[in-house]
């Protein structure tokens, strides 16, 4: 049986995600460090507990993967200025293909963090009403 506590603790669990927004790596440890706390005292608590850790590291890989794209474009500015260095001062070389690359990388990356801020928010929320809320696209680490 769900007690309105059980709700506020799944929804404190959820929104703690959000401490990720302003240190590294907190959207993962500050609902792993809720649910580590409040697992004992309810089956809702500890499947939302896990639910919300899984959400939070399928993103941080997705996140990862994603920023990984950002190499190739790097390398490839870089060796472009060497390989250019003798006629740097006379002709200034604008790299479309790279400053391309490197936005739809950065605009991806951005829409996935607003897609994460979202589904937080929803998850929190239909916590606090006593709904067992399943994120989309986690992969199951903690089962």
């Amino acid at each position: 049986m769900k007690t309105k506590n059980d709700n506020n603790n799944a929804f404190l669990i959820h929104i703690s995600a959000l401490a990720g927004y302003f240190f590294p790596l907190g959207g993962v440890i500050a609902p792993l460090i809720f649910w580590q706390v409040k697992k004992d005292e309810s089956a809702f608590l500890d499947e939302q507990g896990k639910e919300a850790v899984n959400f939070n590291l399928s993103f941080l890989l997705y996140q990862f993967i994603l920023g990984l794209t950002f190499i190739p474009f790097f390398f490839r500015t870089i060796f472009n200025a060497f390989s250019n260095i003798d006629n740097m001062h006379n002709n200034f070389h604008f790299d479309f293909p790279n400053i391309f690359g490197f936005f739809g990388s950065a605009s991806l990356i951005g829409l996935l963090a607003i897609a994460r801020l979202a589904l937080i928010i929803l998850g929190a929320i239909r916590a606090n009403n006593g709904e067992n809320y399943k994120y989309p696209l986690t992969i199951k680490f903690i089962k």
